[in-house]
């Protein structure tokens, strides 16, 4: 079956839960040096906005064992009216964007069957550093085939309802069935990076993410990654990591491969 159809079109007002964060991305004076116009909406927020589309079409089937590939092209700012926008392409593929009165910031493309189950490929553990002795993030701390430590947290049912008001999701999905938000997932695997390394302001530009089984808000939660590419673009340093989602640290949840810019151009320059 072919078909072409619009969903309903999702609006949100944006919230910048990064507010306080050490990433100072999210800090209206720090962004401003960096040619922004305020402080970035986290991309993992943008993503738990996106994520809207294709659980209110095809629901807990997605949740279980679709995929979604993120592109984050220009910066949400608190307060900003975005609109998600859904458009079916087939019965198991779908466009996902999202734009506020500026334009398009960010697209996707969901799929409910994705063609490989990466899961298969289990990544090492290792143990965090002592936060106060981090390395600084560089090419030879981040560099290709390192395990950085894995990140263990209880299950999530005390933080959660507070989780779901701060992306604004009210879909009924998340308290009948009482699992975990995609959105909620991607912020735990953004913040694998942050801990193994010290970083000044970095940005999330994109993500491949494969949902291999819900996660009950019970449950506890393991992330483990590796890093799996390190380069330079137009001035940037970019780091990519192969993240594993665990339930309980043995069932895989989620597999994610996560692509920040580690070193803005800015702070090199003012090097």
């Amino acid at each position: 079956m072919t078909l072409s159809l619009s969903l309903p079109e999702y609006l949100v007002t944006a919230t910048n839960t990064g507010h306080g964060s050490d990433n100072k991305i999210h800090d209206d004076e720090v962004a401003k040096r960096f040619g922004f116009i305020g402080a970035l909406v986290p991309g993992v927020d943008v993503y738990a906005y996106m994520v809207h589309a294709p659980v209110s079409h095809w629901g807990i089937e997605w949740l279980e064992h679709g995929y979604m590939h993120l592109r984050l092209n220009k910066p949400v700012y608190e307060g900003d009216k975005t609109f998600v926008n859904g458009l079916l392409k087939n019965d198991d593929t779908m466009f996902v964007t999202a734009g506020t009165g500026r334009g398009l910031c960010s697209e996707g493309s969901a799929l409910l069957r994705p063609d490989c189950d990466p899961s298969r490929i289990v990544l090492k553990r290792a143990a965090l550093p002592n936060p106060v002795e981090r390395p600084s993030a560089d090419k030879k701390t981040l560099r290709v085939g390192t395990t950085l430590g894995s990140r263990d947290e209880c299950a999530p049912e005390k933080e959660y309802s507070a989780y779901l008001s701060s992306v604004h999701e009210h879909l009924p999905i998340y308290g009948d069935e009482k699992v975990v938000h995609p959105g909620y997932l991607l912020r735990r695997a953004n913040l694998i990076l942050r801990e193994n390394v010290l970083l000044g302001p970095w940005i999330h530009v994109e993500s491949w993410v494969w949902n291999l089984r819900t996660l009950s808000t019970d449950e506890s939660l393991t992330t483990r990654a590796v890093v799996t590419d390190n380069f330079e673009r137009k001035g940037h340093s970019f780091v990519d990591l192969d993240i594993s989602l665990l339930a309980g640290d043995t069932d895989p949840v989620a597999r994610i491969k996560h692509r920040s810019i580690y070193l803005p151009r800015q702070l090199r320059d003012d090097a």
